[in-house]
């Protein structure tokens, strides 16, 4: 991987590199992006590259606007999909102010900073998420239908599979941009599939997440399909889950005892933090339902819990946490993940009972919220939630949230206005 601004200037020099595209994201996980020339390249390096951040939802108001990108040189990532000639390469960007300070909405630099706050006191954290989509057939005016791809199911093989070159094509882009996919395959419900990421650093994971989102559209449009990660896009079938893997070790040290107390540390905040992991009126669908968790429990074998524990070892050792949907803001939602985790692990916390038998019916003890507008309340209420996300942040999240409630609460069409964004960028 190029880790120095002197390697970049050289690679761009030896690959004909044209464009530079300067990448980030809203507080919601939308990739932005602007392009710039090559010889733009070290200005932006120096003093960073301005935009009108009042044009991004819940960055800045207009008497404040201006904003500036810092180009990250370890991101540098060929797009395979442009051409060969006039190369376009893409970096993900720190956003600062102009005084130079950190601006408060940047995810990507508010879990940077946590994780060299956790390396400060030993403690590193593995990430690997596991990502579901959907892929639907497009319409002769070119826009989605709502006919999936196929009607395979899991594991299946071609020809009910008929997502496997698709598949391989994203796989294939990804290891051109120097991502390692470990494994895909076709998902439960009809058009679903999933690929699995290789294990990074956190902040890898959700700079990877971010392209895998992008690659997986954009293959998928020139295949002449629209992917969908909505998190339950058709009613009745199975839902589209963003499974974190989360392992510890401290001083490189992995020990059960670190994965119990990480475990206890987030289920203690999980309902706090519900609304930064299932942002949309429609992640509220999926949950409780073909595996998807409701009860705030962990267990070693049941994939309906909300956290499982594998029974793995050396390098495998982890735990998944299963309620994400991949409508979330990565930076975001791992950010507070990590965050409950050290928490649990600093003061020792211990795991209740395991969960057994129906996580579904297992109502004595607590569980997820049961709506956007709930998990909206609990986060509002939480100070985990307010100590460890900027308060503007926190206001401009909240305040689109309440406005997509009250939008559904108004709709005629209840069933329809929770798959809106289907038809958008989701």
């Amino acid at each position: 991987m190029t880790n120095t601004q002197d390697e970049v200037m050289q690679f761009i020099k030896e690959q004909d590199v044209r464009f530079i595209r300067l990448a980030f994201c809203d507080i919601f996980g939308q990739m932005k992006n602007i392009s710039i020339s090559e010889d733009e390249l070290p200005r932006a390096f120096a003093t960073g590259i301005s935009f009108d951040a009042s044009a991004v939802k819940g960055f800045l108001q207009i008497d404040e606007s201006d904003l500036l990108l810092f180009p990250d040189p370890s991101t540098l990532a060929i797009l395979p999909w442009r051409p060969a000639q006039g190369r376009v390469v893409r970096f993900f960007c720190s956003i600062k102010r102009p005084d130079g300070t950190p601006f408060e909405g940047d995810g990507r630099s508010l879990l940077q900073a946590k994780v060299r706050e956790a390396a400060l006191d030993g403690y590193k954290f593995g990430v690997g998420p596991e990502c579901e989509f959907y892929l639907f057939k497009m319409g002769e005016d070119g826009y989605p239908t709502t006919t999936p791809l196929d009607q395979g199911g899991y594991l299946d093989v071609a020809p009910l599979d008929k997502g496997e070159n698709v598949r391989r094509d994203i796989c294939l882009t990804l290891q051109q941009m120097g991502f390692y996919t470990e494994r895909s395959h076709h998902e439960s419900g009809p058009g679903q599939n999933e690929i699995d990421f290789k294990y990074s650093s956190a902040l890898e994971a959700a700079d990877n997440f971010i392209t895998f989102k992008s690659v997986v559209k954009t293959i998928a449009d020139r295949s002449g399909l629209f992917a969908s990660f909505l998190p339950k896009p058709i009613a009745q079938k199975s839902g589209s889950g963003l499974h974190i893997n989360l392992s510890l070790s401290r001083e490189g040290v992995q020990d059960q005892r670190l994965e119990e107390a990480m475990t206890a540390g987030i289920l203690r905040r999980i309902r706090e933090i519900t609304l930064f992991l299932n942002p949309m009126v429609n992640s509220y669908e999926r949950l409780g339902a073909f595996e998807a968790p409701r009860s705030v429990g962990w267990g070693k074998a049941n994939r309906s819990l909300l956290i499982r524990i594998p029974q793995t070892s050396g390098e495998y050792r982890r735990i998944e946490v299963r309620s994400p949907d991949p409508s979330c803001n990565p930076y975001l939602a791992i950010t507070l993940l990590i965050t409950a985790a050290l928490e649990g692990v600093k003061e020792n916390l211990k795991v209740s009972e395991e969960s057994l038998g129906d996580a579904y019916q297992n109502q004595t003890g607590e569980i997820l919220p049961t709506s956007l507008a709930e998990a909206m309340e609990l986060a509002s209420k939480s100070n985990f939630v307010r100590s460890n996300l900027p308060e503007r942040l926190l206001t401009y999240f909240l305040e689109a949230k309440h406005a997509e409630c009250e939008t559904y609460e108004n709709s005629s069409d209840k069933a329809e206005m929770s798959r809106k964004p289907f038809f958008l960028t989701t």
